[in-house]
């Protein structure tokens, strides 16, 4: 296959990711009567089964195994089990409880605390632009807090956590599909013992349930799983500051759902951090882009 039919299949791959996760709320939404604990655990035990047999079908028990013998890999992967299932939780929650928008701008907030993680551990090195977004976002945050007195703990949490994860994620040599496996299996006894302790709505027994609510329930597997899919093939034929640019359509979907569809409030305060964000978000964007026209340069003269 050409190069150039990769890098197209590698766009349509990574938009795809994106988006579905961009209109996951509108399945979470649908199933908002639900306690949110109880999604999440079906969202552990589905994604723990559909991974489980994946992983057979492409025939990776050595990976699998292999991270058996290292203890230590096996304690982190348990820090970002417990971060990205704290994470999934408190995304279920704002989206059924009409906090859409503080869901969106979480993920419009997270590349560029990605940026600002890396320079603090990883020894990255912020150009200008880069500087410039970053200070942008901070100051949409710190003025909503000082001139609204109000905190967007839910848009931080969310951003603060999924950046975490994937710091520590960047750290550990495991793939995405075996880290993802091992991170289920890590939250499936808290899953298992909060369904048999403590779900205690109506949905909570399978067997009292309808064929259709046990297949949404049964379809968290799914919500999770197939975008990571996509992800990985994206990632896998394009190089990650492309990827970059298509983040973008998730959170700006949630935008768009909790504004016109569920018409959530869209507070002065809320818009004018909004605005900083995304002026943030430019910025980043098209430093993303300079630098990559002078990098693809730079290996044209090398080649």
């Amino acid at each position: 296959m050409s190069l150039s039919r990769e890098q197209k299949l590698g766009g349509i791959f990574a938009a795809s990711a994106y988006s579905l996760w961009g209109v996951a709320p509108l399945y979470f939404k649908h199933i908002d009567y639900i306690p949110a604990a109880e999604i999440l655990l079906h969202r552990i035990i589905w994604s723990f089964l559909l991974l489980f047999f994946i992983l057979l079908a492409l025939k990776q028990s050595d990976k699998v195994l292999a991270v058996l013998r290292k203890p230590k890999t096996l304690a982190w992967l348990f820090i970002a089990a417990i971060l990205l299932g704290g994470n999934w939780g408190l995304f279920i929650w704002a989206v059924n409880n009409n906090h859409m928008l503080d869901a969106s701008l979480g993920y419009y907030i997270n590349p560029l605390l990605n940026v600002l993680l890396g320079m603090l551990f990883l020894s990255e090195r912020l150009r200008k632009l880069q500087w410039v977004a970053v200070t942008l976002a901070c100051t949409g945050v710190v003025i909503q807090v000082i001139t609204f007195g109000s905190f967007p703990w839910i848009a931080l949490t969310l951003a603060s956590s999924f950046a975490i994860y994937g710091l520590i994620r960047k750290k550990l040599a495991v793939d995405a599909v075996t880290g993802l496996f091992y991170e289920s299996l890590l939250l499936l006894p808290i899953a298992l013992g909060y369904w048999w302790q403590y779900a205690d709505s109506s949905a909570a027994n399978l067997l009292n349930n309808s064929w259709q609510l046990n297949s949404y329930l049964i379809a968290a597997g799914l919500v999770t799983t197939v975008p990571l899919l996509c992800f990985i093939a994206g990632a896998q034929r394009l190089q990650l500051s492309t990827m970059g640019f298509f983040q973008y359509i998730g959170p700006s979907c949630m935008f768009v759902f909790g504004v016109w569809i569920y018409h959530e409030p869209l507070a002065v305060e809320r818009l004018f951090t909004f605005g900083l964000i995304w002026l943030a978000l430019l910025v980043y964007s098209v430093d993303a882009l300079r630098f990559n026209i002078r990098r693809n340069r730079q290996s044209k003269k090398l080649a």
